[in-house]
């Protein structure tokens, strides 16, 4: 049976850059084409057009980054359930001692409602993992992928 996953936005970034993750990524997980469409958040979305604009991406690159984003479920942060996840992983963070981005929040707790395994190249998410988040974490040096 397929997992569900849901896609960080550096991961996104990866995916339009066609760099050696991604192609990693598509042969250790069936991405994009797995039997249940992976999912993006809406926050993931807009991050990845901001990073996409700052950067001054070309107009081959945009195409093949909006032709992407329509490869997947997109998760409105509306979407119930998400607003208390995040009060709840923000909570928790801040009694760890661990301040988590905005955006980092509302990506995880759209991985915590859906019941999505994370997929991500950075290591914000470390604390809620195992906790409550199932997120594989891929070195973005050697590609290699850990459990949570």
């Amino acid at each position: 049976m397929s997992r569900l996953y849901l896609l960080d936005t550096n991961i996104l970034i990866r995916y339009v850059r066609r760099d050696e993750l991604a192609q990693n990524l598509e042969q250790q997980y069936g991405l994009p084409v797995t039997e249940m469409i992976p999912l993006i958040s809406a926050v993931s979305v807009a991050e990845v057009r901001s990073f996409a604009r700052r950067r001054e991406w070309g107009e081959p690159r945009m195409t093949q980054l909006r032709f992407l984003l329509t490869m997947f479920r997109r998760v409105e942060i509306q979407s119930a359930g998400i607003e208390d996840a995040y009060v709840t992983l923000d909570v928790y963070s801040h009694s760890v001692g661990v301040t988590m981005g905005k955006n980092d929040l509302w990506i995880a707790a759209t991985a915590l409602v859906s019941g999505a395994t994370l997929l991500t190249t950075d290591q914000d998410f470390d604390h809620l993992a195992g906790t409550f988040l199932d997120r594989r974490w891929i070195d973005p040096l050697t590609n290699h992928h850990g459990t949570s």
